[in-house]
């Protein structure tokens, strides 16, 4: 029963340190860029939308549609490094041990 006992423990610091990353992915902000930085999106560590930036040369009526690809873009790029940051995050926190499949943490 000592092995169990331990597990327990393991599992509740475990459980305790993905709180922690999770509250500092929320914390993390990243920066999606496009056009040479004339779009730029920021996200939290959750890949919520925080901030919007659009450079005022790009503010063209006829030009609606290029606005809008480059704000795809950005948040693209911005996502993709939330991605990698909180997979980075995940890696140290278990200190390489693979997930089976299907599980995705932290969300």
């Amino acid at each position: 029963m000592k092995n169990i006992g331990q597990l327990m423990k393991q599992a509740q610091a475990m459980q305790e340190k993905m709180a922690e990353m999770q509250a500092q992915l929320e914390a993390a902000e990243m920066i999606g860029v496009a056009g040479g930085g004339i779009v730029q999106l920021t996200l939290n560590g959750k890949g919520d939308l925080k901030k919007v930036k659009i450079d005022k040369t790009l503010i063209d009526p006829e030009e609606v549609e290029v606005l809008e690809d480059l704000i795809v873009a950005a948040f693209n790029d911005a996502r993709r490094k939330v991605t990698a940051h909180a997979e980075q995050e995940m890696h140290k926190l278990t200190g390489g041990l693979e997930l089976p499949g299907g599980i995705k943490l932290p969300f």
